[in-house]
C-alpha cells in the first residue's frame, strides 16, 4: 500500500498544468512583493525627507507622498497574493 495516495487530479497534464502555473504564480507573486517593497520603501523615504527638509509646511505633501508609497505596497501584496492563491488553483 502506497504511503502516500496519489489522485487522478494530479497526474498527468493535470499535474502538468499545476506544476507550471504554481511555479508562475509564486514567481509573479515574489516579484510583485518585491516591487511593491521597494515602492513603499520609496515613497516612505522621499515623504520623510520631503517633512524633514521643508518642516510643517510641507509635511503634508510629505504624508501624501508616504501614504502613496504604503498604499502601492499593501497594493501589490494584496495582487501578489491572488496570484500565488491562482497558481494554486484555490
Amino acid at each position: 500500500m502506497p504511503l502516500t495516495p496519489t489522485s487522478s487530479q494530479n497526474t498527468g497534464a493535470t499535474g502538468a498544468a499545476k506544476f507550471v502555473t504554481s511555479t508562475l504564480g509564486n514567481t509573479v507573486g515574489g516579484l510583485g512583493r518585491t516591487v511593491g517593497g521597494i515602492v513603499g520603501a520609496g515613497g516612505r523615504g522621499v515623504g520623510e525627507t520631503i517633512t524633514a527638509a521643508t518642516g510643517s509646511a510641507g509635511k503634508p505633501v510629505g504624508n501624501a507622498v508616504r501614504d502613496l508609497g504604503n498604499g502601492v505596497e499593501r497594493g501589490a501584496e494584496g495582487v501578489s497574493a491572488g496570484v500565488e492563491g491562482a497558481g494554486r488553483w484555490k
